[in-house]
């Protein structure tokens, strides 16, 4: 009997310190998570950012850095964690994959706004219509067509095709 006893107390100091560790930084890193999602809110609702957004944005931040969280806690166990961080980048890059258009569009129109090809108020021939630019955005271009419609343009298809600025 003693030596079960020995035994029991010999995996508790070898194991079961380190899952008081990892309790102990989930549940700090947990309040941290909390902490720095709410002041990240309490910033993008002083910049005024749209509600939605701001709460999407809240929640992402939060979920991500409870996922480290989880994962040092599992590794400090000593559960090997090598998997879980490669599935999170497979996961990564899954997203990526899947706003790869958007991204172009965004680069496409960092482009436009820093290059300025043409601007607010130009007569424009670009991505396949041709109007008044109206307003150019972060991801599209708004044109105001000759024949009263309105025409949004993707970045990416006006920095990919040709671009004819009519002079007056």
């Amino acid at each position: 009997m003693q030596n079960i006893l020995d035994k029991a107390f010999g995996f508790f100091m070898q194991y079961g310190i380190n899952f008081v560790y990892a309790i102990l930084i989930f549940f700090i890193g947990k309040w941290a998570a909390r902490l720095v999602s709410k002041i990240s809110s309490a910033a993008m609702g002083r910049a005024k950012l749209n509600e939605t957004l701001a709460s999407f944005f809240k929640n992402i931040i939060y979920y991500v850095i409870l996922i480290f969280v989880c994962i040092a806690a599992l590794n400090k166990i000593g559960i090997e964690t090598t998997s879980f961080v490669a599935i999170i980048g497979a996961a990564g890059l899954a997203v990526g994959l899947a706003l790869q258009g958007s991204l172009a569009n965004f680069a496409a129109g960092v482009m436009l706004i820093l290059f300025q090809p043409f601007k607010v108020g130009d007569e424009v021939e670009a991505g396949g219509a041709s109007g008044k630019v109206k307003e150019i955005q972060i991801f599209s271009t708004i044109i105001d067509a000759a024949d009263k419609k309105i025409v949004i343009i993707p970045n990416a298809k006006i920095t990919a095709d040709k671009i004819v600025i009519k002079r007056v």
